[in-house]
């Protein structure tokens, strides 16, 4: 930490742990400050005081999201180089149960939109978003990789894939709801993944 970086205060954290969840509720498109502001108990000058401007506050907010997400990964990080954890496969369908439950839906719909925002507003707050994301799950994969395999085009190949079904799969249950279905996918590409090395 640089010397002019400050620790948030314990009422920044609170506000941004009710606007974190204000957001995982009515989402980012068309979010204003008053509104906003109303409904976690505070005013938009307090929250331009505590976060710079509304894209500071909307960058704390997907720092925050980001969290959530990054403490899932520790924990599959932690399986995947557990003795006997089933490699590549094993981390794939851990990863789907946790991205199916029904628990995570708010978070994950944030994640969608932040992801597309990203891809069509790169200058936004959300500049970055999509390509961290990737770079985040491609190493959790990477980890439950053989480290023989892991440096290799074929390596990078098998969990790109990997990471392609998942997210393909995200998206049409984020879409249809339909989980049965889409972990019925999920599935099926892992019965046709090789098994992990020995």
């Amino acid at each position: 930490m640089t010397q002019t970086a400050r620790l948030p205060s314990a009422r920044q954290a609170e506000l941004l742990e009710r606007a974190y969840g204000y957001v995982l509720t009515h989402g980012l498109a068309g979010l204003s400050l008053r509104p906003l502001a109303a409904a976690i108990g505070s005013s938009p000058r307090v929250l331009l005081f505590l976060f710079g401007s509304k894209e500071g506050l909307l960058r704390a907010i997907l720092a925050r999201a980001r969290a959530d997400e990054l403490a899932f990964l520790a924990q599959a990080r932690s399986r995947a180089g557990h003795p006997g954890a089933g490699g590549l496969p094993d981390v794939v369908r851990v990863t789907w149960q946790w991205l199916a439950a029904g628990s995570h839906r708010k978070l994950l719909i944030l994640w969608a939109e932040a992801y597309t925002r990203s891809l069509t507003e790169p200058d936004g707050p959300w500049a970055g978003f999509a390509r961290q994301t990737v770079a985040d799950w491609l190493a959790v994969l990477a980890e439950a990789q053989p480290s023989a395999l892991r440096d290799t085009p074929a390596g990078a190949a098998e969990r790109t894939l990997a990471l392609a079904v998942l997210r393909g799969a995200l998206l049409d249950l984020l879409a249809t709801g339909d989980a049965p279905r889409t972990t019925g996918s999920v599935e099926r590409y892992l019965s046709t993944a090789p098994p992990p090395a020995p």
